[in-house]
């Protein structure tokens, strides 16, 4: 009786997967061509049809994590990616051992730091950096979460002693952070991903903060020779020729 049941329940369930399913593969159709608004039209009936599902979770994060950069201001920006953190969040309570999950909410959380304020800010740093290490240590792989890491690294190495000094006073200790270890991370990201762009432009701009122009040079005028594959590669590529131009 027991099989008769669980067969009857399949059955009936059946439709409701296929259904799910099919909405999946449309999104993923719209995500690939980053067009996150179509792919929500996709992914947010899926979700509906299965809450739970970690992987669905991280897709509906990136979407609102793409969709900041066309919204018309930070208010808006703010509100998309803490709609997206919100997502990643729930995806790591569904998946805590799975490496997508805890990087979502890395990238959420380094989204929105640029909207938030100094303390909140401070916060996020810990948190994105804590992030990004358990993503890389669930998936040592995964060649986005060493490339967090090493944005992370980058970014706050950047703080001097003085800023550093006056935000313990006022908000709290900030992490320490080195241009070594982005160096590392960002070598790391490209050995397991050696045709994604953004690793070489982002080594060359840490080169570039080490004073050390010709190594500086050499990845940055790799990564803008590389064709663009990511969203943010145009980016990316702006950044690494603004560097370039002040080595000259």
């Amino acid at each position: 009786m027991k099989a008769i049941l669980t067969a009857a329940a399949l059955l009936l369930a059946g439709p409701v997967w296929a259904n799910f399913a099919e909405l999946v593969k449309q999104g993923d159709a719209y995500d690939a061509q980053y067009k996150p608004e179509a792919a929500l039209q996709y992914y947010l009936p899926a979700e509906k049809l299965n809450p739970n599902d970690a992987a669905l979770l991280v897709k509906i994060a990136r979407q609102y994590v793409y969709r900041m950069t066309g919204l018309p201001d930070n208010a808006a920006r703010l509100k998309s990616g803490r709609t997206g953190l919100a997502y990643a969040e729930r995806a790591v309570k569904m998946a805590p051992n799975e490496s997508d999950p805890h990087l979502a909410v890395a990238i959420c959380l380094g989204k929105l730091t640029p909207l938030v304020g100094n303390r909140e800010g401070i916060e996020a740093s810990h948190r994105i950096k804590a992030e990004a290490e358990a993503a890389a240590r669930l998936n040592p792989k995964n060649d986005f979460a060493w490339h967090l890491l090493g944005r992370w690294h980058q970014e706050l190495a950047q703080i001097g002693g003085m800023t550093r000094a006056v935000a313990k006073i006022v908000y709290g200790a900030l992490p320490s952070a080195s241009y070594a270890e982005a160096e590392k991370c960002f070598q790391k990201a490209i050995a397991l991903k050696p045709d994604r762009l953004i690793h070489y432009i982002e080594l060359g701009r840490t080169y570039a903060l080490m004073d050390r122009k010709a190594e500086a040079r050499k990845f940055i005028e790799q990564g803008l020779a590389m064709t663009n594959r990511d969203q943010d590669d145009p980016e990316t590529k702006a950044r690494g020729r603004k560097t370039l131009q002040s080595l000259d």
